[in-house]
């Protein structure tokens, strides 16, 4: 299954049904009167979110959603029927934009939440409404509103309460396959993953934590260098960010920095994010040649943030390491992005 997580698309709302002109014709009313019926409104169109939804792949192909129109109206002041509503399912975690001016229409996080997008078109009225007075017999009735047409942009940012982030080849997917069920690809190479992916984490208790590992991130991510805007995206979410540093890199210091800077430059607060460094790969060090102690604690004074020396293809370290998630996450309310829309 394809990952696409950016969508844009146009939605129509019915166009409501026209408002006929009728009189009654019956054999003992002679002075029947006008009876054209209203038409019927046309359909609006809705946003859902679905939990079992995971990609905004159905709309790569599908650019043009529209509602039924409503049917006319009939004689003997029937209305015309309403055209039926347009329901759009997304997944959870789905925000949605006016493509034309940027504005955000609605934040779909939690299942079943529903948005109105777009209001189906008003019924125009039959000549029985035009009755007075003055004109007993209105020859004349009112067409169906249009319903309304938006261009929208849709986005996809991941519904997860701790982001795995860090530079290309430190270890990020091999982590969340041992720590979860979920299967990325790993290689020995950088960029082995492209897309985010997601696995639960079973807590103490047994209720399980969502964890997100967030394809490597690249000097001048921030600025859209590589696929930066596209990943960064999907943490904005968390309340946790785990910063994965590689231990055998040549200068464990500069990493760490090139990442906070990148998070700092995004902004949304991701900076300000609680994080816990991991030290990973130990298996892989030369403990002669390189002080792990030292590197954690120089970390340390860095960010004013646990660090931890993990494996996580040994799984050297990582009870420790969750701990420590699981008291902060017990600790840390849930963003005010994601409360406002509760």
């Amino acid at each position: 299954m394809q990952f696409i997580d950016q969508a844009k698309i146009e939605v129509e709302a019915g166009k409501g049904g026209d408002g006929i002109v009728a009189f009654r014709r019956e054999k003992y009313v002679p002075t029947g009167g006008p009876s054209g019926g209203n038409g019927g409104r046309g359909g609006s169109v809705f946003f859902v979110a679905e939990e079992n939804l995971q990609t905004l792949l159905d709309f790569r192909y599908n650019h043009r959603f529209q509602a039924e129109k409503g049917t006319r109206g009939g004689p003997n002041n029937c209305t015309g029927a309403a055209g039926k509503d347009l329901i759009i399912e997304v997944p959870c975690g789905t925000t949605i934009y006016d493509a034309e001016t940027g504005e955000l229409l609605g934040d779909l996080i939690e299942s079943k939440q529903t948005l109105l997008i777009a209001q189906g078109g008003k019924g125009g009225l039959g000549n029985q409404h035009f009755l007075s007075n003055r004109n007993r017999a209105p020859e004349y009735a009112l067409p169906g509103l249009p319903g309304e047409i938006k261009q929208l942009r849709l986005e996809l940012k991941l519904l997860a309460e701790v982001g795995i982030i860090g530079l290309p080849n430190a270890g990020k997917s091999t982590l969340i396959s041992s720590l979860s069920a979920a299967r990325p690809k790993i290689a020995d190479y950088p960029f082995t993953t492209l897309i985010p992916n997601l696995g639960v984490v079973q807590k103490p208790t047994g209720d399980g934590t969502v964890f997100a590992d967030i394809p490597g991130l690249i000097e001048g991510a921030a600025h859209g260098a590589g696929l930066g805007h596209d990943f960064l995206r999907h943490i904005e979410r968390t309340r946790v960010l785990l910063h994965l540093i590689d231990a055998t890199s040549e200068d464990v210091v500069r990493d760490y920095n090139t990442i906070k800077e990148e998070l700092q430059a995004y902004g949304r607060g991701l900076a300000e994010r609680p994080q816990i460094l991991a030290l990973n790969k130990i298996d892989a060090v030369d403990r002669e040649t390189i002080d792990l102690e030292a590197l954690a604690t120089q970390l340390n004074h860095l960010s004013y943030a646990p660090v931890f020396m993990i494996s996580a293809v040994t799984r050297t370290g990582l009870e420790p390491m969750l701990q420590e998630i699981w008291g902060i996450l017990d600790q840390i309310k849930v963003p005010e992005e994601v409360e406002a829309f509760r």
